[in-house]
């Protein structure tokens, strides 16, 4: 049984007609509602909150006491239910095992534990390496499972070598694997007639927040620029590399903010000064990738 409790402020001394207490709301039930009112004889029906009022600067306290005997009586017999709802139509995969309760074990997939998490009183046991499942929310569980059991199959050690066999084939693949490669390379092309200023956070088109190192001198290969970055193909500046490396969480807190969106021209040679949204997100990749590092070195004997 799921029930609400609401508490309502005590007005009391304020005015005669707010009374402390609480509300009280749950699924009817004939026989939850007998014991309900057996238990709380002076409890009101407000018909515009659609909830029980117990009455008492006590009621959410002995609501709550109510609630755990309930709660005692209900699991039991919602467990048998469950039990014969899986007796009934059970589902057979290899994915579940049902023994004093049901056990799922699947490889791992972030779908799957989405999941699972929304099923009531399913837990992970480290021990038994499974999700565990009461029979009391086998109805939740089978509504699920299609998603479930989809996700376990796709996450599957074959089903994941022959996926990633298939993309190295693809071009998205290997365009991908040509980008990666670039960016290892820690460069990125200036237009040699509006070179930025060196160890200063700068948005660039590409990569992000930047602090560039140095400037090379060394002009940029057409096919560069249009393979990787196509701002700067557009014929308007002759380019030279320069090296780039990831700024300071220090650098990038210290940095003002631009007071206006960049322009058209800015865009187009690739680097401005950074924005107060671009400069929060990147202060708080800074902030997670130093949480990080302390971590590991608090770990290291």
């Amino acid at each position: 049984m799921s029930l609400k409790v609401i508490i309502l402020v005590d007005r009391g001394s304020m005015s005669k007609e707010r009374k402390p207490g609480a509300l009280a709301a749950f699924p009817y039930d004939r026989m939850t509602v007998e014991r309900f009112r057996e238990a709380f004889p002076r409890a009101r029906w407000n018909n515009d909150k659609r909830a029980w009022f117990v009455p008492g600067k006590t009621a959410v306290r002995r609501l709550d006491r109510w609630l755990a005997r309930e709660a005692d009586q209900a699991l039991p017999h919602a467990d048998a239910k469950g039990r014969d709802a899986y007796a009934f139509e059970p589902i057979t995969s290899a994915y579940l095992e049902a023994a004093d309760d049901l056990r799922v074990r699947t490889p791992y997939s972030k779908t799957v534990i989405e999941q699972m998490r929304a099923i009531p009183w399913a837990h992970w046991d480290e021990e038994l390496r499974a999700w565990r499942v009461p029979f009391r929310s086998y109805e939740e569980l089978l509504h699920r499972w299609t998603t479930i059991e989809a996700a376990a199959r796709r996450n599957e050690p074959e089903e994941r070598k022959r996926r990633l066999g298939l993309q190295r084939n693809s071009s998205t693949y290997k365009a991908a694997q040509l980008r990666y490669a670039e960016r290892r390379r820690r460069r990125y092309p200036l237009p040699t007639e509006d070179l930025p200023p060196l160890e200063r956070p700068l948005m660039t088109e590409r990569y992000g927040i930047v602090a560039f190192t140095e400037v090379s001198g060394e002009l940029v290969d057409p096919a560069s620029l249009a393979l990787f970055y196509p701002h700067a193909a557009l014929g308007m500046f002759n380019y030279v590399w320069g090296r780039w490396r990831a700024p300071t969480l220090a650098e990038l807190v210290a940095t003002w903010p631009a007071r206006r969106v960049p322009e058209f021209l800015e865009r187009s040679r690739g680097w401005w000064q950074p924005t107060l949204s671009e400069l929060r997100l990147a202060r708080q990749r800074a902030r997670s990738v130093e949480r990080r590092r302390q971590q590991s070195a608090r770990m290291t004997p």
